[in-house]
């Protein structure tokens, strides 16, 4: 990772111009997204998550229908520049479209051999989007 290079252009991008960013609170891992340039560049305008949705084909800024918008504290790439870390405030505590605080909400159990949910939904996701609900 060039340090002189413009700020963009020194991070490394994927094929599809995108890098995989991890956003956490307190040292939780909330979610895990992907950013574009300029979704990038809008995160460091606004100082609030933007992200590259791919399911949308679309800049998605993190709680345009929720609310739940993400306030950067911090940001950092790693040492290879090819990911982000944002530390966040998490804006009405849920950042999971489920209405759980974290997206890693499910543990495998070792014992059992599946996936068991590890935390509580917080608010009923329908009472959270307007629209048709969220996958």
């Amino acid at each position: 990772m060039s340090v002189g290079a413009d700020w963009i252009d020194a991070l490394t991008w994927d094929a599809d111009g995108l890098i995989p960013v991890i956003a956490q609170e307190a040292g939780k891992v909330l979610m895990f997204a992907w950013m574009s340039r300029e979704a990038l560049a809008r995160t460091v305008e606004t100082g609030e998550a933007v992200y590259w949705s791919r399911s949308r084909a679309r800049l998605w800024h993190k709680g345009e229908e929720s609310g739940h918008v993400q306030k950067v504290l911090d940001l950092r790439a790693d040492c290879d520049g090819d990911a982000l870390l944002l530390s966040i405030e998490q804006v009405g505590g849920i950042a999971c479209h489920t209405g759980r605080q974290s997206c890693f909400f499910r543990r495998l159990s070792f014992a059992a051999k599946k996936w068991e949910d590890a935390e509580p939904v917080l608010k009923d996701p329908k009472d959270i989007y307007k629209g048709s609900p969220k996958k």
